[in-house]
């Protein structure tokens, strides 16, 4: 497919959104979230089409899947964006000059935004609704195994945008070939930056071969260490809900770095795990205290690739550290820079671990489960950002802006 004429069509409509009334984007939010809710019968007809082509076991199986509850948290994720205050025309900064010249920066749109994902059908009324509100045409690119969910939520979007008598450029869906992504990273006159979203593979390639600025998103192996002054209590809920809430997703745990003072607390602090059937890759001084306790068969030794894996199913690597200071090294030689956590009751070992920890998210006594746009209250998410330009971490709406000088004079010139 020749992609030209979907780029400048986006490039058009974007233009007249970002001048299309802040009330009028919000009432187009709100009409969506209530035709999605009335058009879950059709969503989980196409998505089950998608679902028929996954392995049930295939750790992506989960993210593809859609269900009425979902649906509902998605439509619910809209009407709390469209809550939100407007990220366009915020004055940044203001100066009057002593010759009289009045200079601001002010929070504009990027103008075009494409998105390139895998798997999570979600994503697509999630990337529409921040780019929306925040004044952004978006260009996206899902993969083959969502292609039925993608273009039955494209489709719903666009009928709306159609009543509403929005030009439905502002969406586009391109078909999931290579040749297609191909061309959207090197529409640099039409696309103004591209957000891949997936797995480490896929944003590789992206970074590596778009001519188009790339924010990454990239994978999430997330660590939480159990300090020697850890609340055995607190790390047993803790561990349990940032491993088994969703494994599927970015924010869940890989592996547990435990002080060899703490040994003892091992089996009990993974015991909700055992329940869930986590199977645990352990280190020998960990595998010594798990023997017995942990379920047999759900018990293996860890070797070079347990760490530094992002496991997205019910596994979980164990590391047995003899100090703190072990332990920052183990998450900066195998982190992501995506969320890290300590479980401490030492406020001075959480502050170092707070200083010295280089990630995006980085949680005391928490749960890196809320790792997410909505629950950091930004609405939604488009992605979480691991690098460090523009932005980082969850990227709601006010990441979807830059920003532009505004000078007004009255006849000053420069000497």
């Amino acid at each position: 497919m020749n992609c030209l004429p979907v780029f400048k069509k986006a490039a058009t409509a974007g233009q007249i959104l970002s001048v299309t009334e802040s009330e009028k984007r919000d009432d187009v939010l709100q009409k969506l979230a209530n035709v999605i809710e009335k058009d879950i019968p059709f969503i989980l007809q196409e998505n089950f089409k998608d679902l028929t082509k996954m392995n049930i076991s295939d750790p992506r199986y989960d993210r593809l899947l859609l269900d009425e509850g979902r649906i509902r948290n998605i439509a619910s994720d809209i009407r709390n964006v469209v809550s939100l205050p407007q990220p366009v025309g915020r004055v940044l900064y203001k100066n009057v000059r002593p010759n009289g010249l009045i200079i601001k920066k002010v929070s504009v749109p990027f103008g075009v935004i494409g998105i390139i994902y895998e798997s999570r059908p979600n994503v697509t009324l999630d990337v529409f609704t921040l780019c929306f509100k925040s004044g952004n045409a978006c260009v996206l690119k899902g993969g083959s195994d969502a292609i039925n969910s993608n273009r039955a939520i494209v489709s719903i979007i666009q009928r709306v945008l159609e009543e509403e008598g929005i030009d439905t450029g502002v969406v586009s869906l391109l078909p999931p070939g290579r040749n297609e992504m191909a061309q959207l990273m090197k529409a640099r006159e039409y696309i103004d930056l591209i957000i891949p979203r997936g797995g480490k593979e896929l944003i590789e390639f992206v970074r590596e071969n778009s001519q188009v600025p790339v924010i990454e998103t990239g994978a999430g192996i997330c660590h939480t260490y159990f300090d020697e002054y850890g609340d055995k209590e607190k790390g047993k809920i803790i561990i349990n809900n940032a491993k088994t809430r969703r494994v599927s997703v970015c924010n869940a745990l890989d592996c547990l770095i435990i002080h060899k003072k703490r040994l003892e607390d091992l089996a009990y602090i993974t015991g909700l795990c055992a329940e869930k059937n986590v199977i645990i890759y352990a280190d020998k001084q960990a595998m010594k205290h798990l023997k017995g306790k942990y379920p047999s068969d759900l018990l293996k030794p860890a070797d070079k690739n347990s760490y530094g894996t992002e496991f997205l199913s019910y596994k979980m690597a164990v590391k047995t550290v003899e100090s703190f200071d072990k332990a920052v090294e183990h998450i900066t030689r195998y982190g992501s820079k995506h969320s890290e956590a300590i479980i401490s009751e030492n406020r001075e070992r959480i502050n170092m671990f707070f200083r010295r920890i280089d990630a995006a998210a980085v949680y005391s006594n928490a749960s890196t489960a809320f790792t997410d746009g909505a629950q950091f209250g930004l609405g939604a998410e488009i992605g979480i950002s691991t690098q460090k330009l523009h932005a980082r971490g969850p990227m709601g709406l006010e990441e979807l802006t830059t920003y532009k000088w505004i000078i007004e004079g009255n006849g000053q010139i420069r000497s």
